[in-house]
């Protein structure tokens, strides 16, 4: 790693401790919460304090000037901050401990893999990549929201489609909620893929085009990877309440199947509904079949 990229990363960390810092209160570490701040949260030295390292240390921590910072330094800092599994490890890939994914070709999408995407039908289901690549879709997937194998393949990115199209974003019930989470995972997970391209140009994008991704990051609101309640728009057949869940592929490199199950009986009857609906369609279509027809579109 060059100088440069050790100054950025520790300019990075001292980022993510400051954000951090200003999320608790006095109370929650049982400081007396009286007097006037002129900031939100913990001062530095109340933070130095709790976790028995020195102001001064804690300062340049913060200024992203301080080099070999041990384990013992940082577990007491991430206990005084409370912070979660994915916070934990965003903390210790920023300082060195966790090794960055090396970027590699691209995931193979395999066909037992497209097996299990058929067999989930009618559940909505998709490959999708740790930085929101779809890799392949079942039919439910792609016709959720519009047709995902009418994009062009540069398009067919979850989080880039959420931010920036009108009826991909119009589908979210709570757009606010699951645009934060999208960005807070990316967010979490950035810093272990700096040296991936496709990391990289996505994120330049989306900062040049969404002023809500700009907002949403700036917060640096770390989240990991959970089973959660997602509520949806479907133009097909209408709302839609579904579990959103992840089933791991490689979870080194983040590669997995993405799915909703219904959450209650009206919805599941709406899947099935959406199924027949565009049951014409092939089963399950990848990227790969995508980007063969916009070529040969192109060629036409």
């Amino acid at each position: 790693m060059t100088d440069a990229a050790r100054t950025t990363r520790r300019e990075e960390l001292g980022a993510f401790l400051r954000a951090r810092r200003a999320r608790i209160t006095p109370g929650d570490v049982g400081l007396p919460t009286g007097g006037r701040r002129r900031t939100p949260g913990l001062r530095r030295e109340e933070v130095a304090q709790l976790a028995g390292v020195g102001v001064t240390w804690y300062t340049w921590l913060e200024q992203g000037r301080a080099r070999n910072v041990s384990d013992q330094v940082l577990e007491a800092v991430a206990r005084v901050l409370r912070l979660d599994a994915a916070e934990h490890r965003h903390l210790m890939v920023l300082a060195g401990r966790e090794p960055a994914v090396d970027p590699v070709p691209g995931f193979e999408v395999r066909p037992e893999h497209l097996a299990v995407l058929e067999r989930l039908l009618p559940y909505p289901a998709a490959i999708q990549t740790d930085c929101y690549d779809l890799l392949a879709a079942n039919r439910s997937y792609r016709f959720l929201f519009d047709d995902l194998d009418a994009r062009p393949p540069e398009e067919r990115n979850c989080a880039w489609l959420m931010f920036t199209d009108p009826r991909w974003r119009g589908s979210l019930v709570d757009d606010e909620a699951v645009l934060r989470d999208i960005t807070a995972r990316l967010r979490g997970k950035a810093p272990e893929h700096r040296d991936d391209p496709r990391w990289r140009a996505l994120l330049d994008r989306l900062r040049a085009t969404s002023s809500d991704f700009v907002r949403l990051w700036e917060t640096y609101e770390i989240a990991g990877d959970r089973t959660q309640l997602r509520r949806y728009a479907s133009p097909r057949v209408g709302r839609l309440d579904v579990h959103f869940q992840s089933l791991w592929l490689d979870r080194a490199r983040g590669d997995r199947i993405i799915l909703m199950t219904p959450a209650d009986d009206d919805t599941a009857r709406r899947l099935e509904r959406l199924d027949a609906l565009v049951g014409a369609a092939p089963q399950v279509t990848s990227a790969a079949d995508a980007a063969l027809r916009h070529a040969s579109g192109a060629e036409s």
